[in-house]
């Protein structure tokens, strides 16, 4: 089986509903470090060094947004950044917003080497 990261995220149109506080409460446990806010939304505040290391982390983050078509919400401060998944066009939470938070732990670990300030 396919671990978050390895995955791709789907269009959710056409019926697609959010998933329900068990399922989300399962998939949050694959994630390092990430909240539940309401069952509705996912995040998770990254901390770095500097503005330069916030900044590239924005920009590889927005990357991967861009390659899943599913795209966070971010509050971006000097040293720290705020990321938020919720998909908008179901009204809650689905895989693809666990998808693209994988692949931000792994993303963040990767360069990091551990989870926590950079």
């Amino acid at each position: 089986m396919l671990t978050l990261a390895e995955q791709a995220c789907k269009p959710c149109e056409g019926g697609v509903k959010p998933l329900n506080s068990n399922d989300a409460h399962i998939m949050l446990a694959q994630l390092n470090g990430w909240n539940l806010d309401d069952d509705k939304t996912i995040q998770q505040d990254f901390h770095f060094k500097n503005y330069y290391q916030t900044m590239a982390f924005v920009n590889a983050v927005a990357w991967i947004a861009h390659q899943e078509d599913h795209h966070p919400d971010m509050t971006v401060g000097y040293n720290h950044c705020l990321i938020q998944y919720s998909t908008h066009a179901i009204g809650g939470l689905s895989q693809n917003d666990f998808i693209c938070a994988a692949k931000i732990d792994a993303l963040f670990t990767t360069h990091n080497g551990a989870h926590g300030q950079a």
